[in-house]
């Protein structure tokens, strides 16, 4: 029979280890917890993990609380439905960035988005984040989901237009393949050291990203003042840049309307560039036909912020987003299953027991990682020997085709 000592220790170190377990910590068996990158972050101290501040060298105790829901598979959701972002928000003080940097030199702000495509819309949302950090660090995070409605260009060929096409933010703009949700950008800037951070979104995703941000700190990560800043309302009615969204140019690639995708470029953005692009929004979007995209797909498949009464119909028939579907947030790149349908929105759960809600405008079917599922991810006419398809996928595995592609492409047209 076990001693109360026994049971206390291994109580603490269960304790330990499930916390280590949702932020995918690694033991080395002697109390110590490694990231993904082989670097000590934690260690064992009474029961606990302590969390080392790699700028500080020194460590600090995990005060967290056990979140809502982290204990349990499918907590029970609230009834509510997510707020949305009012119009006209009034901002804050704190919210309109400024001189400031909160701790004294350890504030990172940083914006992370899908950008695909990119669009001249995109650089209000840099031009607030470069504000907001008053000359700190700063870093942009494109999101690295592809699929063929709502992501079809891949993330190595987003970052290279985004640099092409926003020149003054070129250094800002990170290409790392483990920062696939916005927690892995948050864990990751805490690992780094830093003791705030400022996260600048769109006036519409405001809400959500604070809700999370907040939920999880001290739990996932721990800052001493986390900052969510609205980049500015967009009016999905305005011409021009005010007006201008990823939606309406993957529209444009649809109505084979080159004309309309050029005005929601920069015109930094030469025109063989801008066709490259085209062209490969609209290579990402399967069109067999070389001139026109696929005409099966509706307009709230590719743009459901631009359809939603169709979206909302064939979410209330069920054709889409059911109990037990895996689905990807648009905004955060948060994966999980649905444990609830609401109204208009849904609740979900990780596979690391995170629940977060999202309305369906923001949602997306998730493809599933090659490391979970094997051969899923890759559709069945790409793994048929001899077709185009299969060749086609070969081909964009292949580091540096699309550049070349673009090249070539390039060269004809100047030619």
């Amino acid at each position: 029979m076990k001693n109360l000592f026994q049971f206390l220790t291994e109580a603490g170190a269960s304790q330990a280890s499930a916390q280590a377990q949702k932020l995918n910590l690694k033991s080395d068996g002697h109390g110590s917890w490694f990231d993904s990158r082989g670097n000590m972050v934690a260690v064992t101290d009474k029961g606990k993990l302590k969390f080392t501040k790699k700028k500080l060298g020194k460590v600090e105790d995990d005060k967290a609380k056990p979140r809502t829901g982290a204990q349990q598979p499918a907590p029970k959701p609230r009834a509510a439905a997510p707020q949305e972002a009012p119009k006209q928000k009034k901002v804050a003080p704190q919210d309109q960035g400024g001189g400031d940097k909160a701790g004294g030199g350890d504030t990172l702000t940083l914006a992370f988005g899908r950008f695909n495509p990119p669009t001249v819309g995109h650089e209000k949302l840099l031009s607030a984040a470069r504000k907001a950090s008053a000359g700190g660090e700063l870093k942009i995070y494109p999101s690295r989901t592809v699929d063929n409605k709502k992501n079809p260009i891949d993330p190595d060929m987003k970052v290279s237009y985004m640099r092409k096409m926003f020149p003054d933010y070129e250094e800002q703009i990170i290409n790392d393949p483990d920062m696939k949700t916005i927690f892995d950008v948050l864990t990751t800037a805490a690992d780094d050291g830093y003791t705030n951070v400022n996260i600048i979104v769109g006036a519409d995703r405001q809400s959500e990203f604070e809700n999370l941000a907040q939920k999880y700190n001290g739990d996932l990560y721990n800052f001493d003042l986390i900052r969510v800043i609205s980049a500015g309302v967009r009016d999905a009615d305005a011409d021009g840049v005010e007006g201008m969204s990823a939606s309406k140019m993957r529209k444009a690639v649809q109505d084979d309307d080159y004309e309309a995708f050029r005005k929601g470029t920069p015109s930094k953005l030469d025109d063989g560039d801008t066709t490259a692009l085209f062209n490969a929004v609209r290579s990402g979007m399967k069109s067999k036909n070389k001139k026109k995209v696929k005409e099966e797909y509706d307009l709230w498949e590719i743009a459901p912020r631009d359809d939603q009464k169709a979206l909302r119909e064939n979410y209330i028939k069920k054709n889409i987003f059911n109990v037990g579907d895996l689905v990807e947030s648009l905004n955060t790149g948060l994966v999980g299953r649905i444990i609830r349908r609401g109204t208009s929105y849904l609740i979900c759960v990780t596979e690391n027991n995170v629940m977060f809600k999202s309305w369906i405008k923001d949602l997306t079917e998730a493809v599933k990682p090659a490391h979970v599922t094997g051969i899923y991810g890759v559709s069945a006419d790409k793994r048929e020997v001899g077709t185009d398809a299969q060749r086609e996928y070969a081909q964009s595995m292949v580091p540096g085709q699309e550049r070349i592609r673009n090249f070539i492409n390039k060269y004809r047209k100047n030619k």
